[in-house]
C-alpha cells in the first residue's frame, strides 16, 4: 500500500536505526537475541527487517528502544543489520554457536581431551541399551563410535592421567575407558549415578540423584561426601582449585541453586535463582558457567563470585557446557554438541 504523504514525510524525517547493544551477545540457531538502541520501531509496513549476516531472521517485537529475533536456523557468526525504509543501522556483531554432530543424547555435560577432542554420550531411554554409549567428535566435527555397552552412559569425566570415566545411571557402576575405547568397572553401588567430576588430587566425585554425592579416593575406597536434596534428572559437578565441589540437580522448583560442598563435606548454596539448572563447566576467573534458565531465559548463565549471573548465550534444550584447550566454549543439548566462541578460557586443574 503507497504511504500518504503525511507518512512520507514523517519517514523521510526520521534518522536511521541504531543498535546500541546485543543481549546476550551469543546464541544457538534458533535462540532468542534482543537488540537496545533507537528507531527499532515499526514503520508504515510493518517491522524492521534484521539480518544475521547473509540471513534474515524472524522479528518477535518491535518498539523504538527494543527489537527482538530469532536467529535463523543457517546462521553463522557474523554481523547483525536492522533495516528500514529509512536506513540501514551500523552493524553489531553476534556469535552464533555452530553444530559439530548432531544424532547424539547427552543428559549432561561433555568431556574434552587435552589435545581437544570431544566426548559425548547418547544415553537412551533408562533401561534401553543404545548401539554406542560414548562418540568422540574431533574439533572439526568428525564423529566416530568410541565406547560399547554402557548402559545408559550419563556422566563423563576426565582424571588427572588423562583416563576417561563414565557413569551408568541404570547401574549405578562408574566406568574406566582406556585410549580404545574399552571399559573396566571402576565402582560400582553409586545409586542412581550422574555427574561426574575429579579434582586435582585424583579424588573421584560421583552424584547419585537421589541425594548423595559419593567421594573415590585414589585407593578407590568409597566414601558418602554430602548428602543434597534429590533431582528429577540428574547431579552436575565441578571442581575448582581449591577442592571446592559445585553442585546442580534440578528440582521441580524455579528458584535452584547451585551448591558449593567444601573440602569437609559441608553444602551451602551459593548462588539460588535459576530455573532447571544442569551441567556446569568453571573458567579461570572463577566464574561458574552453567546451562540453566534465568528471569524466564534459557541458555548459558555466567555466575561470578561476586553472585552477579547474566546470561551470555541464548538457546534451548541446553543440558552441559565444557571448555575446549582449544580456546571455544562446547555446548550439548538433548541432541547435539556445538561450540562457540565466547573468549572464556577454562579452568585446568590438571
Amino acid at each position: 500500500m503507497p504511504r500518504t504523504r503525511t507518512q512520507s514525510a514523517l519517514e523521510d524525517t526520521l534518522p536511521s536505526p541504531r543498535i546500541d547493544d546485543v543481549i546476550p551477545a551469543a546464541a544457538l540457531p534458533l535462540g532468542e537475541v534482543e537488540l537496545t538502541g533507537a528507531y527499532l520501531g515499526p514503520h508504515a509496513f510493518g517491522p524492521p527487517a534484521v539480518m544475521v549476516g547473509v540471513h534474515p531472521a524472524h522479528v518477535l517485537m518491535s518498539r523504538p528502544g527494543r527489537l527482538a529475533f530469532r536467529v535463523p536456523e543457517k546462521a553463522t557468526t557474523s554481523l547483525i543489520e536492522v533495516r528500514t525504509p529509512v536506513g540501514v543501522s551500523n552493524a553489531a556483531p553476534l556469535r552464533v554457536a555452530h553444530e559439530l554432530s548432531s544424532g547424539l543424547h547427552p543428559v549432561t555435560s561433555p568431556a574434552v581431551s587435552r589435545s581437544g577432542m570431544i566426548y559425548a554420550t547418547i544415553s537412551g531411554q533408562r533401561g534401553k541399551q543404545t548401539p554406542v554409549s560414548v562418540v568422540r567428535v574431533s574439533p572439526d566435527g568428525r564423529g566416530t563410535p568410541f565406547v560399547t555397552g554402557i548402559l545408559n552412559a550419563t556422566g563423563l569425566t576426565f582424571s588427572p592421567g588423562g583416563d576417561l570415566f563414565v557413569t551408568s545411571r541404570a547401574e549405578g557402576n562408574v566406568y574406566r575407558i582406556d585410549g580404545a575405547g574399552e571399559s573396566t568397572l571402576f565402582a560400582e553401588g553409586m545409586g542412581v549415578a550422574t555427574g561426574a567430576a575429579f579434582d586435582r588430587d585424583g579424588n573421584l566425585f560421583v552424584g547419585d540423584r537421589s541425594g548423595t554425592i559419593f567421594k573415590i579416593d585414589p585407593q578407590r575406597k568409597i566414601f558418602v561426601y554430602a548428602t543434597l536434596e534429590p533431582s528429577i534428572s540428574a547431579y552436575h559437578l565441578a571442581v575448582n582449585q581449591e577442592g571446592i565441589l559445585f553442585v546442580t540437580g534440578p528440582t521441580l522448583s524455579s528458584n535452584d541453586a547451585i551448591w558449593a560442598v567444601d573440602t569437609h563435606g559441608d553444602a551451602r548454596p551459593w548462588y539460588r535463582g535459576l530455573g532447571r539448572p544442569q551441567g556446569l563447566a568453571l573458567s579461570k576467573d572463577g566464574d561458574v558457567y552453567v546451562a540453566a534458565c534465568l528471569h524466564g531465559l534459557r541458555g548459558l548463565v555466567r555466575v561470578t563470585a561476586a553472585g552477579e549471573a547474566t546470561l551470555v548465550l541464548n538457546g534451548t534444550n541446553i543440558v552441559g557446557v565444557a571448555f575446549s584447550p582449544l580456546g571455544t566454549t562446547i555446548l550439548a543439548t538433548n541432541e547435539s554438541v556445538y561450540d562457540v566462541d565466547l573468549g572464556v578460557e577454562g579452568l585446568n586443574l590438571f
